[in-house]
């Protein structure tokens, strides 16, 4: 595992840091419109709904892709997002966070949603085929790798993912990627921005 770490940091690194030329938001946002395609997906969600990109449109939205048995980023991004949303307010009725699970296998659209729930009432846990998680991510250039089972328990096994937090306008455009060392205050800045243009 920490051997993948080493070969799938320096992709999302240098991911990041094409864009380091671009002014962010602010801390180290980085303005990504024109540079990643409108969000655009059709996957699962809890009970049974099939969910694209026009169920959110209005909606400011924060999208990231992890796993529910992801041991320490997807929990810490969680319960980061949470704060942000807590931060907000208000306006956080306009903000909707989209988790998108890279382990479709294990990650039922009815356990993906119990575990959004346990963080924050505004997300939303969606998953769907092995082809279309991965044509997601290659979407926005999210690197994942699922290892081999260890031992004879097929469910048993690891999964490496890049982290960012990826930012939508309620028309659905690309606007921020930011990091999840990220504070709550500049991501909740970020996404009140993106509201308030809704708003005007």
């Amino acid at each position: 595992m920490a051997t993948l770490y080493r070969i799938l940091l320096p992709l999302m690194t240098a991911f990041l840091l094409s864009y380091a030329g671009i002014a962010g938001a602010a801390g180290s946002l980085h303005k990504i419109r024109g540079f990643l395609p409108d969000l655009q997906f059709t996957l699962q969600a809890a009970g049974g709904k099939t969910l694209t990109q026009d169920d959110f449109r209005g909606d400011t939205v924060l999208m990231f892709f992890g796993y529910a048995s992801c041991p320490d980023v997807c929990p810490t991004t969680m319960a980061q997002l949470s704060q942000v949303m807590q931060v907000l307010g208000n306006d956080a009725r306009k903000v909707r966070i989209l988790f998108v699970s890279v382990d479709p296998h294990r990650d039922t659209p009815d356990i993906l949603q119990a575990y959004v729930d346990a963080f924050d009432s505004h997300a939303i846990g969606l998953t769907g085929t092995e082809s279309q998680i991965a044509d997601l991510a290659r979407r926005y250039r999210v690197a994942y790798r699922i290892e081999k089972p260890k031992g004879d328990d097929p469910d048993n096994y690891e999964v490496a993912h890049s982290r960012g937090v990826y930012f939508f306008d309620a028309e659905g455009h690309a606007r921020y990627l930011a990091p999840d060392t990220e504070s709550v205050q500049v991501l909740a800045d970020a996404a009140r921005t993106l509201v308030h243009e809704q708003d005007g």
